[in-house]
């Protein structure tokens, strides 16, 4: 499960007016961003557009930590793009922070990306046999650089941009901004999420509706698998979708955004995270029931399928953990010794409310097992009779090759271990997961027809690939 960001974006509208907005460009993006830090910690960057002068600060880091006060009021500007950013494909340094902003015959251009092209290294191994220059080994120059090999047999930066994507395979929703103008565009399978929304007369843009909503904007809708979307000089927006290379093809949103990736609060494509990992668990207490003496989720990701768990089986909820929520999210730490040194700071068993009580324990994933392990082990220690885990999503059988990361099978313990072994290995008195017939059902179906009906990527459960 290779690059897992957020991007964010804003246009001011006709040139000028936004000196007359209630909050600028940059100050909109960092909120943005904030909002989607969960899905990126390891850098952040924000590319302004002033009267056709493009701008950049990149920083490692959080948000927060990275933009203060002066620095985003020296990014003037009237239409801005921003980028969280977690890496494997492509190292974690300064150079392959985004958005990327690359100089050409034409001008610069900007570029932030949320997903992984799978012909990378083809595509990669064409432009060098040109003579293309690197300065990154991020996809994301790679796109740059292709948008601007088309710019120049192109009419428009839009047209480059359709061009370029007939040599794209794989994930990508990206923000491209040119001095002037700012186009959006989405893979045509449409893996990774992103919708617009509208604030104060400018278009926004956000990987998920939870950035929308933090800066005030009104959800307007998602942006269309294989759909490209110009914002032109007046702001006028401009979608194309029937000159649009993979016009047609077969919708694979990653189901895993519902499972874990999205904050619970957005809606992706039109479905409430929150009610997804509800029905997960809801599902999980028909499927696994257990006798037990309270249910618990771990935090954050487990609580909403938790509190379904416990609702369908009339086990009392509870919290069995004090969580520190200044470490951040152990799966997308990028070495297993930066995982293992976050957990042991991240959760304290609540000692009072679980001891000598039957535990059922419920995580929306199991990837390593590391983590599980060590959770339970820090329960029973604080007393628990005995720990009954339930995962709300299948067991994750093969890597992901369009934007998440798991790299190789050898990583994933339900790839070499079956459940028992595994329940053995984490220390759990029993373990289940989801039935992978279920995973239509978090997506509103009324069937239990496989994903690929369903139009979602369940390939990390499945090991069947839509593309």
């Amino acid at each position: 499960m290779h690059e897992e960001c957020g991007v964010f974006g804003i246009h001011g509208g006709a040139a000028g007016d936004f000196r007359q907005q209630s909050i600028s460009a940059a100050q909109a993006v960092y909120l943005g961003l904030y909002a989607l830090q969960h899905r990126g910690q390891e850098s952040c960057g924000i590319a302004v557009s002033n009267a056709g002068v493009l701008r950049a600060e990149r920083r490692m880091g959080l948000v927060s930590e990275s933009f203060d006060a002066p620095t985003l009021v020296a990014l003037t500007g009237e239409n801005a793009i921003g980028h969280v950013r977690y890496s494997t494909a492509g190292g974690s340094c300064i150079e392959n922070c985004q958005p990327i902003v690359t100089r050409y015959a034409k001008g610069r251009l900007a570029v932030a990306h949320n997903g992984n092209l799978r012909n990378a290294d083809e595509l990669r191994d064409k432009l060098a046999a040109t003579g293309a220059l690197f300065q990154t080994t991020a996809d994301s120059e790679l796109i740059a650089q292709w948008i601007i090999r088309e710019r120049m047999g192109s009419r428009s930066i839009e047209e480059a941009v359709m061009r370029a994507m007939s040599h794209f395979r794989g994930a990508y929703s990206l923000l491209a901004l040119s001095p002037r103008k700012l186009v959006i565009a989405r893979d045509p399978m449409g893996f990774r999420p992103l919708c617009i929304g509208k604030l104060d007369g400018r278009w926004v843009f956000s990987s998920e509706t939870c950035g929308l909503d933090t800066v005030g904007a009104e959800f307007f809708r998602d942006v269309e698998p294989g759909e490209v979307i110009l914002i032109d000089t007046n702001g006028e927006l401009h979608s194309f979708r029937d000159n649009c290379p993979g016009k047609g093809a077969r919708k694979a949103i990653c189901i895993f955004e519902y499972i874990y990736f999205a904050r619970p609060d957005s809606v992706i494509d039109g479905i409430p995270v929150h009610n997804s990992r509800m029905k997960a668990g809801a599902l999980l207490a028909e499927q696994s029931p257990v006798k037990a003496d309270l249910v618990i989720p771990v935090p954050d990701s487990g609580i909403e399928a938790a509190v379904g768990y416990a609702r369908a089986s009339g086990t009392p909820y509870g919290m069995g953990f004090v969580r520190n929520n200044y470490v951040g999210r152990t799966f997308i730490k990028p070495t297993q010794s930066e995982r293992r040194k976050s957990i042991a700071v991240k959760l304290t068993p609540m000692t009072q409310s679980i001891a000598g009580k039957r535990l059922v324990m419920v995580d929306d994933s199991i990837v390593r097992g590391s983590t599980s392990a060590n959770i339970i082990r820090a329960l029973k220690n604080a007393g628990a009779r005995e720990v009954h885990v339930r995962i709300s999503s299948p067991p994750i059988i093969a890597p992901c090759y369009f934007g998440t990361d798991i790299a190789t099978r050898e990583e994933l313990i339900s790839n070499r271990l079956n459940a028992e072994e595994i329940r053995q290995e984490i220390g759990a008195d029993s373990l289940d997961f989801l039935r992978i017939g279920s995973l239509p059902l978090l997506i509103d179906s009324n069937d239990q027809s496989s994903c690929a009906n369903r139009q979602c990527c369940d390939a990390c459960f499945s090991d069947d690939y839509p593309a």
